[in-house]
């Protein structure tokens, strides 16, 4: 979810603007995939462990934003039948916070309609690297199907999308994502819509995936 802060700079506005509107985005982008019978997770680069470079001031407002948000978004998740995770590393976080989103994911644990995970002090090469030292401290061999078995996320991607105009993976997922899609628009995070993934997927399900293999 990139482009909050260009998004705030454009109209003049401060950065935490921006992030403010792109919050109401993952509410209309969740909504959205609740009511398709062909999503079951939709996965969200909420805090990565390179934005603790940011601004001291930038970050405190990021962290109070998601706390509140979680308090005012547990309704959303008991109505829609959604299940909430995280993925990353949540110990440098607060105490309270910490308690506010172990205390979401156990509430909502049997939800069933969606699984909405938000990664948070994540980076792909700190999850494989804690995924590598757990399989080392518990005598596991280094196999592939053992290092997917022990990251935050042991599922594949199928559909990847960056927004906001950068054409990078930014530290994402990157053993999940060996043979997801991957999509990126121009459009800004709080710019972005449900018509637009609903166009995107749309040209998700026209591409031939092989894996691989070749062409039948």
């Amino acid at each position: 979810m990139d482009g909050n802060g260009r998004w705030a700079k454009q109209r003049g506005l401060k950065r935490t603007k921006g992030h403010q509107k792109g919050a109401e985005v993952v509410r209309e982008i969740t909504t959205y995939c609740t009511k398709s019978d062909e999503i079951d997770t939709l996965t969200l680069y909420a805090f990565s462990t390179e934005n603790w470079k940011r601004p001291k001031m930038e970050i405190d407002f990021l962290m109070t934003l998601l706390e509140r948000w979680l308090e005012k978004e547990y309704q959303t998740y008991i109505e829609n039948d959604i299940r909430f995770k995280v993925i990353g590393d949540i110990e440098k976080f607060s105490k309270n916070l910490q308690k506010k989103i172990y205390e979401t994911m156990e509430k909502t644990k049997n939800n069933k309609r969606l699984t909405q995970i938000l990664a948070l002090n994540y980076g792909s090469r700190d999850e494989i690297t804690r995924a590598v030292k757990k399989m080392v401290k518990n005598n596991e061999e280094i196999t592939p199907e053992n290092i997917q078995k022990n990251l935050d996320l042991p599922d594949d991607v199928d559909l990847l999308i960056r927004t906001s105009g950068e054409i990078r993976i930014s530290n994402f997922l990157l053993w999940q994502i060996a043979y997801a899609e991957l999509f990126f628009t121009k459009t800004l995070w709080p710019d972005f819509s449900a018509e637009e993934l609903d166009k995107i997927i749309k040209e998700f399900k026209k591409r031939e995936r092989r894996f691989g293999a070749v062409s039948e």
